[in-house]
């Protein structure tokens, strides 16, 4: 390899801190990239990784490598991208992650005339309520509620703050009786969620004269789909608690009641965000533009 792909070799690996991971971003085997990194260690004298059957971690030199050179390296990565595309249209793989609630208001009404004006973009969605790394997981752009952005990306909102409320079908409640304040949710039938990747079920937020707190709900149903939750509840399984927009219309058609809605405060709504990047890829920056065009007031 070129002293540039085993610099390129060695970024990759630092920022994943995996070579398995690393070898499929970069379409080469780890044995190769490991042979790569090893070449750039030997040229520079020193070791740039530790290296053990279960981990990889960086070394006080290629901490101070991977923040030095990696500017530089996606400068030339992108100069490079743009003198291979056809006449300098955006051109490649641009990898979105976002929450399934956004795909119908911010991701579906731009699809159409975005394969329109930019054929030879591809657009590598995944809709996951997971919390992900973007960078580890190679995600160039993501879509997520305010308050689980990361500090250090670029966050554009999307639409205005949203608001969680507990609901049940008429036919729980003259079972079982309306809760009166959080607290004695305790004593319900609730319709648990669990964010994707957690062992325990999200405990359900509320807030009392400003100040907000958390309420651990039990129930015999847990599930990963907020849709099926809203659903079950209006089936009369239990109480749900749910984005309101989304409940909207089983609200409306008197399948489910908002309950507690005095302790219900709004929080930061869906943001669209990304890594500050020196040099942005034009492809990159066409679906930034795009999605940012769906915003909501």
């Amino acid at each position: 390899m070129t002293e540039f792909a085993q610099l390129r070799a060695f970024l990759t690996v630092g920022e994943l801190l995996s070579f398995s991971r690393a070898a499929e971003r970069l379409g080469v085997s780890p044995s190769a990239l490991s042979q790569a990194v090893r070449a750039l260690e030997e040229r520079a004298g020193i070791r740039l990784l530790n290296r053990t059957t279960r981990s990889v971690s960086l070394t006080e030199a290629g901490e101070r490598l991977l923040r030095q050179a990696k500017p530089a390296a996606e400068d030339i990565g992108a100069a490079i991208a743009a003198l291979r595309r056809k006449g300098g249209e955006p051109a490649g793989v641009v990898r979105i992650h976002a929450f399934r609630s956004v795909a119908d208001r911010h991701i579906l009404p731009m699809l159409t005339e975005f394969e329109r004006n930019y054929p030879n973009i591809v657009l590598d969605i995944t809709l996951d309520d997971a919390v992900v790394d973007m960078v580890a997981g190679g995600f160039d752009i993501a879509i997520r509620i305010g308050e689980v952005v990361e500090r250090d990306m670029v966050a554009v909102a999307l639409g205005p703050e949203l608001r969680q409320v507990a609901v049940a079908a008429p036919a729980y409640l003259a079972r079982h009786g309306t809760p009166g304040h959080p607290r004695e949710l305790t004593a319900h039938r609730c319709i648990r969620w669990r964010w994707p990747g957690q062992d325990h079920p999200y405990r359900w937020e509320f807030n009392e004269d400003g100040r907000w707190f958390e309420v651990a709900v039990e129930g015999g149903l847990i599930v990963n789909d907020k849709a099926l939750s809203a659903r079950a509840a209006a089936e009369g399984v239990g109480i749900a608690f749910h984005t309101e927009e989304w409940v909207a219309p089983y609200v409306a058609d008197g399948r489910l009641v908002r309950l507690l809605e005095r302790w219900s405060a709004p929080f930061p709504g869906m943001y669209l965000c990304y890594p500050q990047q020196r040099q942005m890829s034009p492809a990159v920056r066409a679906v930034i533009t795009a999605l940012r065009a769906t915003a909501v007031s």
